[in-house]
């Protein structure tokens, strides 16, 4: 919604790029699905914008706290970078946003990979404290204690086991990578 508030409302023509981020805490694997950050780039992909998600891997205690002892430099270095190569060049057909995730302890010369989505999800749903439903809860999370099962060249893997700036390209075309004719075949024997 912020999105298409500030495209549609605040900005007198439309913007060349929305950078959304930098996050504090990773978001990688089947998790982005719930990411804000993502969430936001995709949205203005969606509006034919070229679109940017950058997160910052950071300790969980800090994903709330706004805290200033968390150094955002190295990750706002590799977002220049990135944002740089979307202003500058056009991205393949089936690339709608870059994502991007900035291990906590990089520099400024850490190296940066291509990667996938895992399929492993980063975190693990905690289930609101409540005694009765028509008390607030909120849906926490902590991160999953099987990440190095992540499969290589994921972006899971790429930013948690080896360390490295991971950046993964995005499709707004979510549509499964089957045959999609083979498929139809398939529901219609049952």
């Amino acid at each position: 919604q912020t999105v298409l508030h500030g495209v549609l409302e605040v900005m007198p023509e439309s913007p060349d790029l929305v950078v959304s981020g930098i996050n504090f805490g990773e978001n990688i694997g089947t998790g982005i699905t719930a990411s804000g950050t993502v969430g936001a780039a995709l949205e203005a992909a969606s509006l034919g914008i070229p679109a940017l998600a950058a997160s910052l891997e950071t300790p969980i205690e800090h994903h709330f706290s706004l805290s200033e002892e968390v150094d955002f430099s190295p990750a706002a270095h590799f977002l220049k970078i990135f944002a740089g190569i979307l202003l500058n060049r056009r991205m393949p057909e089936d690339v709608d946003v870059l994502k991007l995730d900035v291990p906590f302890q990089a520099t400024f010369n850490t190296p940066w990979e291509i990667s996938k989505i895992s399929r492993l999800r980063g975190c693990e749903a905690i289930p609101p404290q409540r005694k009765e439903w028509n008390e607030p809860g909120k849906v926490g999370y902590t991160f999953k204690s099987d990440i190095e099962s992540a499969e290589p060249g994921s972006d899971t893997h790429t930013l948690k086991i080896r360390k490295v700036v991971s950046v993964t390209p995005l499709s707004l075309d979510m549509t499964s990578r089957i045959d999609l004719k083979k498929f139809k075949e398939d529901l219609d024997s049952t």
